[in-house]
This record gives structure tokens, C-alpha cells and sequence, in this order.
């Protein structure tokens, strides 16, 4: 096999010097521990929200600082505290989930030891605070364009040059954390050489130009196989055609990026470098993997008045090769580290307590060393490991890499095309490879002859052939006529030496043959429910458990027509079979309890949300009345008087819309409570049945 390499390209930029000035106010601001505009309990959360974005562009720090100044003016009104200020301070961003999960968990902790600043405000010191807020806006604004998007052009220009040279795709991913700076991007690149070949991936189904993407592209393809019906499936697929066949630049933040292959796209570009190394290896994955015909060419920035951010470049290049070398290099090293989340705080605590560039270089030198000693201890732990001895159930949950593609499929997957193999045997020949078939003639006349494909999830839809699902018409009727399917009486001998990893709990059992039915059970509750009930067991009398029935019947087996005659069902079998289908009924009916019960809760809690909101509305008015009548009795003038009373006629009004609204929140609470207790009475009315779908003596050899 050909592997492909990743080739680095660093580009040093030099901030302007207001980026600069911007950069040292906002970081001396973060290193003060008696600011208003971050509470202590939150220090850790905002200010690793604004180093991130201090690295990503000016324009996402103004967003970020016109929040930080709008809680100091409310704090300033005595206002605090109403709203969640943290929430609108990550609003439309899109930066690491999970280290800022656990930062907020971390808050939130905090919050009883950690009093709000509120009941200790000093009224000129927060003015002086305002002020200071107010003059790092006015040099942010001041800032029309980042000279790390200047070195972006030229990026842009010797990738693509490279590009050709090696005759791949003028094609490039830019890679952001933040969406104010992806915006900010392409308005960038459209002004600067690139109108109209560039086009934005988010976590966000609301932009204007990705609405209009989608909509063509689904007039295009309307009752085609490529339209799957789910909006999140489609819209990627979307604007990956349109980065595939109109696009040269495709801008996409963290969210946007996962779960898309860009195999045809060979420059990747880390606009924003993140810190945590997973997420790098994610980006770069997008483009190099199988599939991938040239070189990825991966271009980083380098600040030159960073020392910090060029310390983490450097990290996460030599220790983690992660810009170069073939596929696995980076993962191997990954997949040997306790965790990249916890490096990313480590990385976050070096900003935010070191001073001086000898303080930065110390610290990252701790960090290199620690990561050292972790790396071999993990590499001496696992490399004595083989995947041969792993049982079957551990590999599962591993991320390991395999030849053959139909390995890589989930279980239902796995399970969906052997069945579909079964199924079409004489009608269609089967590629496994590349998990595809050409179907001859087709047994519906829903179905077209030709090659179909299934769909897997992170792959890219086919651009030939049909794409071949559970919901097609075909894989409809597979599924159909497999329950359907006659299953006699007979035996059946699995072959435990033909899995492809180890089974423990079948190597362990005692007696090697037995009896094993499988029924439907039905149950008619909230909705129709269908579970699948195991039973199983051996000569010696143990019964084995869905798990080892699952595994015995994914083994290779070959079927007996006839039974032996001295092969008898042992006494008691179908008595516990039935008693194994209640235990099942009952577990069900459990689950659907707590369901019920669940959905009480949420909805006396939506009740009582719903009335304070609007008691609280019409108690506000009411005090807004109250106020105003008190104004027009001390009406200095005739023409004061009456524009205060159009005013107190504009409230009376509200009032009584807001007492109508306390009136209609009370009746669809009563709706919704009906429609509850309906569906409790469906839950008490319900009824199960169920019916067997085959019964084998089994051997295992």
C-alpha cells in the first residue's frame, strides 16, 4: 500500500502593534484577581475563553469584552446577576466542549464557597473598571484586519502551488475555533482574491448561506438514493459537494468538522491552533486518510511576539508529530496518554500564571518532561500486548485499525449487511471491500438493478450507484422477508476457532452443546416496542446469558437439517423460556414506569416555570404602573401629565394581556397534563405477546 505523508509548513507572523497593545491589556486584565468583570468562581472559564479567542482574531475579543462590559454597566445598575452573562459569553462559539464542561462543572462547584462581587462593589472603582473596558474596545475596533490574515493569503498562495506541483485539488480546509472569526474569515478572503470560492461549515443550521447551499443542492438531487432525509445529514453532505466541485476554500470550526472526509482536499490550515493534541489529530484526519491520493500539506502560524504560543507549536510538533509523518503516527503516541484534556489545562495554567518568557520556556519544559516519562510507561504497558489475545468484547471497544472494511462497521451495521449477503445471494454479487454490491435483478419494483452502496456513518456519500440503507426500499424488504424467513427445527455447529478475536465467555463454558431459541416479544405501551428474548442452554444444565447467545450465533456455523435422534429438549426448557419472556415483559414495563414518571416530573417543573415567567411579567408591569401613576400625580405640567397617562393607558393595557396570558398557560398546562394522564391510561390498558422466531440445538468445536 502507497501511504501518503504530511508535509508541515509554519508561517511567522508579527502582530500590528495595537494587536499587540490589544494582546497585553487583556492579559494583564486576566491576571488581576480583583476585577469585577470576572468573579473569581469563573476566573478559570472566561479566561481561557479569552485566550483562545486573543489567538484566534480582534473581532471574536470584541464580542467576547462587549459582554464582559455589558455585566459591568448592569453591575453598575445593580443589576448583576439577572441574566447568564456566561452563557452569552460563549454564545455562537464553538470551542472546545468538553475542557469547557469541565471548567463550568468546576464553577459550579465554587459557587457556595466563592460569594458573589456583587455585595462588595466599590462604585469608583468599577467606574475606573468600565473605563479601562471601554478603551480596549475602542483599540479593537481600531483594528479593521489581523496580520495573521495577511499571512493566511500567503499560506493560501504556496499551499496551493505546492498543490499543483503534485497535480492535487486546488482545495483548502481552514480550521478555526472560534465562529466570529470564521465569519470574519471569509469576508476576509472574498475581499482579498477568493469572491465566491469560499464557503463556511458550522454547528449552526441558521447561516443564510448554508441554508441557500442546502436548498439547491436539494432541488438538485430530490428523489435520488443521496438524499437521506435527515436535515444534519444532508446539510453536510451539502456543502462538502459544494466544496468538492464549485469551492477552493472551505472555512469549518470544530463542531462543523466532525463526522466529514475530505479525502480530495490535500491543504489543511490551523488558522487556530488548539491546545488540546486530539483535536489536531481530528482536523488533520478529515483529509489524511485512506482514501487520500496525495501529501497533505498542514500550515500552522507562528506568532512572533508569543512566546507561549510558540512553546505549544512546538509541543505539539515534536512531541506529538502530529504535522508529519504517515497515518497511525500521531495516534499511536495519542492513544498512549491518560489526557489531551487534561495537557489543555496544563497549557491554559502556563498562561495564565507565567510572567516572563523564562517563566513560559521553564514551565513547557515540565510539561515535555512529563509527558516523556507518560508516553513510555504506556508504551512498555501495551506493546507486550497482542490483539490476538484480547477477548472479543475489549476489542470492541478499542480504536483499532483493520484491513478489511467490514471490521469497521458497527455491530447493526455488521449484522444488516450479512443478512442482506443471505438474502440477495442469488440475486446480486457482493464486494466486501468496499462494502458494496451489483444487484442483477431486483426482487421489487421499487428497487433499480445496478451497484449499491452502504452507507456507513463518516463516509462520504457514493457519487455512482445507489446509496443502500435500512430505509431504502431494498433494505426494507431484506429486513422483511429475513424475519419472515422459514427457520425449522434443526442443529447448528459454530466454529469458535473462525472468530476473529477471542470469545471469552464461550471459551469458558463447560459443556460445548445445547439448546437456544430466540422470541419477539411485543408490548403495546406508550408505543409499539419490540425486544428480542434469548434463551439458551447447555447440556449440563447452565443457562447462558443475551450476551453469549449474541456471540455463539455471530460465529461461522454450518446447519444440520436433521436433528439426532438421542438429541432431546431437556425437561423444563420451554418453562423457563416463558419465565425468561416475563422477567423481559417486566424490565419493559419498568422502563416505561420510569419513563412516565420522568415526564411528570418535567412537567410539573415546565408548569411551574411557565406561571412564574408570567406572574413575574404581569408582577413587573404592575410595578411599572405603579411607578408611572406616582410620576403623573407629581406632573409638573398639563403636557407632562399627558404623555405620562398615554403611558399608564400603554401598561393597563399589557396588564390585562399579561393576566389573559396567567389564564391561557393555566389551560395548556391542563392540556398537557390530559394528555399525561391519557397516556398513563394506554400504559394501564397495555398488551404484550410474543412469538417465537426459531429454536436450534447448537454445538460449539
Amino acid at each position: 500500500m502507497q501511504y501518503t505523508e504530511r508535509k508541515p509548513l509554519t508561517f511567522p507572523f508579527t502582530p500590528g502593534e495595537d494587536e499587540q497593545q490589544l494582546y497585553d491589556l487583556v492579559s494583564g486584565y486576566l491576571l488581576r484577581d480583583d476585577s469585577y468583570g470576572v468573579p473569581t468562581r469563573q476566573r478559570h472559564l472566561v479566561g481561557l475563553i479569552l485566550r483562545k479567542l486573543l489567538a484566534s482574531s480582534t473581532e471574536a475579543v470584541v464580542a467576547t469584552l462587549e459582554v464582559i462590559l455589558a455585566r459591568l454597566r448592569r453591575l453598575e445598575d445593580s443589576q448583576a446577576g439577572q441574566d447568564d452573562w456566561i452563557s452569552r459569553l460563549i454564545e455562537d462559539e464553538e470551542l472546545d466542549a468538553e475542557l469547557l464542561d469541565e471548567e463550568e462543572d468546576e464553577c459550579a462547584s465554587d459557587e457556595d464557597a466563592d460569594p458573589d462581587v456583587e455585595a462588595q462593589v466599590d462604585p469608583a472603582k468599577l467606574r475606573a473598571e468600565i473605563v479601562e473596558l471601554e478603551q480596549y474596545l475602542l483599540i479593537a475596533r481600531g483594528v479593521r484586519e489581523d496580520q495573521k490574515s495577511h499571512a493566511l493569503l500567503k499560506a493560501l498562495d504556496n499551499g496551493f502551488e505546492r498543490m499543483a506541483a503534485i497535480g492535487a485539488a486546488r482545495k483548502a480546509v481552514v480550521f478555526t475555533e472560534s465562529v466570529r472569526t470564521q465569519d470574519y474569515l471569509a469576508r476576509f478572503l472574498e475581499a482579498h482574491g477568493y469572491a465566491g470560492r469560499v464557503v463556511k461549515f458550522s454547528g449552526r443550521a441558521t447561516d443564510p448561506g448554508l441554508n441557500g447551499i442546502y436548498q439547491r443542492w436539494l432541488a438538485t438531487h430530490q428523489g435520488s438514493d443521496r438524499v437521506t432525509g435527515s436535515p444534519a445529514i444532508d446539510r453536510r453532505t451539502a456543502v462538502i459537494d459544494h466544496f468538492r466541485y464549485q469551492a477552493d476554500i472551505l472555512i469549518a470550526t470544530e463542531a462543523g468538522a466532525e463526522g466529514i472526509n475530505l479525502q480530495f482536499c490535500s491543504l489543511v490550515v490551523n488558522y487556530d491552533l488548539p491546545w488540546n493534541p486530539q483535536r489536531v489529530e481530528q482536523r488533520i484526519g478529515r483529509c489524511h486518510r485512506y482514501g487520500q491520493k496525495h501529501d497533505v500539506v498542514v500550515v500552522n502560524f507562528a506568532n512572533q511576539r508569543n512566546a507561549a504560543d510558540l512553546r505549544v507549536l512546538e509541543l505539539l510538533s515534536e512531541k506529538f508529530h502530529l504535522f508529519d509523518g504517515v497515518f497511525g503516527a500521531s495516534d499511536d503516541i495519542l492513544g498512549r496518554i491518560e489526557s489531551t484534556v487534561g495537557i489543555e489545562r496544563q497549557i491554559a495554567e502556563i498562561y495564565e500564571t507565567c510572567r516572563t518568557p523564562a517563566e513560559i520556556d521553564a514551565a513547557f519544559a515540565r510539561l515535555r518532561s512529563g509527558l516523556e516519562d507518560q508516553i513510555a510507561e504506556r508504551m512498555r504497558e501495551t506493546e507486550e500486548a497482542l490483539l490476538a489475545r484480547f477477548d472479543a468484547g475489549v476489542v470492541e471497544r478499542l480504536r483499532l485499525h483493520r484491513d478489511e472494511a467490514i471490521v469497521q462497521l458497527d455491530r447493526i451495521s455488521r449484522l444488516f449487511w450479512r443478512l442482506t449477503r443471505h438474502k440477495l445471494d442469488d440475486a446480486a454479487a457482493f464486494d466486501d471491500q468496499t462494502l458494496s454490491f451489483e444487484l442483477r435483478a431486483s426482487p421489487i419494483p421499487e428497487a433499480e438493478a445496478g451497484r449499491y452502496h452502504l452507507i456507513r456513518k463518516g463516509q462520504l456519500l457514493p457519487e455512482d450507484g445507489h446509496v443502500y440503507r435500512l430505509s431504502h426500499p431494498l433494505g426494507e424488504h431484506v429486513l422483511d422477508t429475513g424475519r419472515r424467513h422459514d427457520t425449522p427445527l434443526g442443529e447448528v455447529t459454530f466454529t469458535l476457532a473462525g472468530a476473529p478475536q477471542r470469545i471469552a465467555v464461550l471459551e469458558h463454558l463447560p459443556s460445548r452443546s445445547g439448546w437456544l431459541e430466540l422470541n419477539l416479544l411485543e408490548l403495546e405501551s406508550f408505543q409499539l416496542e419490540e425486544h428480542l428474548v434469548f434463551s439458551a442452554q447447555a447440556d449440563d444444565g447452565q443457562w447462558l446469558d443475551a450476551e453469549a447467545c449474541q456471540r455463539l450465533l455471530e460465529l461461522p456455523g454450518r446447519a444440520n437439517t436433521r436433528l439426532p435422534a438421542t438429541d432431546t429438549l431437556p425437561p423444563n426448557f420451554d418453562a423457563n423460556v416463558r419465565r425468561q419472556i416475563e422477567a423481559a415483559l417486566a424490565r419493559a414495563l419498568e422502563e416505561n414506569n420510569a419513563y412516565f414518571h420522568a415526564e411528570r416530573e418535567r412537567l410539573d417543573q415546565w408548569a411551574e416555570d411557565r406561571l412564574l415567567s408570567a406572574e413575574q411579567a404581569m408582577h413587573d408591569t404592575k410595578a411599572r404602573l405603579k411607578d408611572t401613576k406616582r410620576r403623573a400625580r407629581a406632573a409638573a405640567t398639563v403636557e407632562e401629565q399627558a404623555a405620562i397617562q398615554e403611558e399608564i393607558k400603554l401598561l393597563e393595557r399589557q396588564q390585562r394581556r399579561q393576566r389573559q396570558e396567567i389564564f391561557d398557560v393555566e389551560d395548556e398546562i391542563k392540556a398537557r397534563r390530559d394528555a399525561l394522564i391519557a397516556a398513563l391510561e394506554q400504559r394501564l390498558n397495555q398488551s404484550s405477546s410474543s412469538v417465537p422466531l426459531f429454536r436450534i440445538r447448537w454445538r460449539l468445536t
